[in-house]
């Protein structure tokens, strides 16, 4: 059953009104706030999404499925903007398409953080520990994108 866009929009008002209240140093250590430019209208869109840093590039995956409105902003111009903790930062998003890279990206979620990610596994109808096999499987539903931030 997929969530309406209603409730997606509303997920997303915590984690903004947290880093408007100054909580961006506590709450960025798991969420970022990610700016992409509305394919239609041209106006800033800012959608704050579960993200793991490697190498100075951020790696984020669309809980909606290739759905997301974000996702199909960064299709029309992958030129972003990163809010994490106190930093801002200038970016270009590539949408990842290795299912291997996007399941170790999943596996990586769940190692940190393993109740939540246990239970996001179970939603998807997957064991709370899944295999490779079965991480790759919801890869093809869950799309990735790297942020390459202009200070790398």
């Amino acid at each position: 059953m997929e969530a309406s866009r209603g409730f997606w929009r509303l997920i997303r008002i915590g984690p903004r009104l947290a880093y408007a209240l100054g909580l961006g140093p506590l709450i960025g250590r798991f969420v970022l706030l990610l700016t992409t430019t509305g394919r239609t209208s041209g106006k800033p869109r800012i959608t704050p999404l579960v993200y793991e840093e490697e190498d100075g590039n951020f790696n984020v995956a669309s809980a909606r499925g290739p759905s997301a409105d974000w996702l199909h902003n960064i299709r029309a111009n992958p030129n972003v903007a990163v809010r994490v903790g106190d930093r801002r930062l200038a970016g270009r998003a590539e949408i990842v398409t290795d299912l291997r890279l996007i399941a170790g990206y999943l596996q990586h979620l769940k190692d940190r953080n393993p109740r939540m990610f246990g239970a996001v596994f179970r939603l998807e109808g997957l064991s709370p520990s899944p295999t490779l096999e079965d991480l790759e499987e919801l890869a093809r539903r869950r799309p990735m994108v790297t942020i390459r931030t202009s200070d790398h």
